[in-house]
């Protein structure tokens, strides 16, 4: 099972061009999987039954974390993921083992999202210009905080924006996101 997990791995990261952090993080999630499975007597991937991934997935709802706290269905969700990831490229490289689709995640409660209300944010974007420092460095980071609010980009997105991303004529700037993909964000 370990050459296979090794051989996705390598495939994340060259084919697919996946992000370290991501490639990684799929190395934690598998090796997880390689665990249980080792425990199981499961040590090719032909092993992996829907019955397997049942009681791999109740293994992951029992584990506690470094915190004492069971796995949140979230977590749990991620560890399941990379597993389907893993059993479509094996799929992809024709070795038999379990259909990726059987692999179901686990039901999540709606999380809350709490909305800034206008006060809130009139107050938040008139914070920089009520701070001892240079009248430069107040109009900077009150244009930092309008253009995160407006625009909806990502902090790192953000922080590697540069002045030759801009046009203002066209009224647009082009970011890097995730997975170095480009995309187009406009000015109003």
């Amino acid at each position: 099972m370990e050459k296979y997990i090794k051989n996705f791995l390598e495939y994340l990261e060259v084919n697919r061009g996946l992000a370290k952090a991501t490639t990684d993080n799929y190395r934690f999630y598998l090796s997880r999987f390689r665990e249980y499975t080792k425990g199981q007597g499961v040590v090719a991937p032909a092993k992996i039954t829907k019955e397997i991934v049942h009681k791999y997935r109740l293994w992951l709802n029992r584990l506690v974390s470094g915190e004492d706290k069971n796995l949140k269905k979230n977590t749990q969700n991620y560890h399941l993921i990379a597993l389907r990831g893993f059993l479509k490229y094996l799929v992809k490289t024709d070795i038999k083992s379990l259909e990726p689709e059987k692999v179901e995640l686990a039901k999540q409660e709606q999380r809350q999202v709490d909305f800034l209300e206008g006060s809130d944010l009139e107050r938040m974007l008139a914070a920089p210009l009520n701070i001892e420092a240079p009248e430069i460095i107040k109009k900077r980071d009150k244009a930092i905080l309008e253009l995160f609010f407006s625009s909806g980009l990502r902090v790192s997105e953000l922080c590697k924006l540069k002045i030759e991303n801009i046009n203002l004529k066209k009224g647009e700037f082009t970011v890097r996101g995730k997975g170095a993909k480009l995309r187009v964000v406009f000015l109003s």
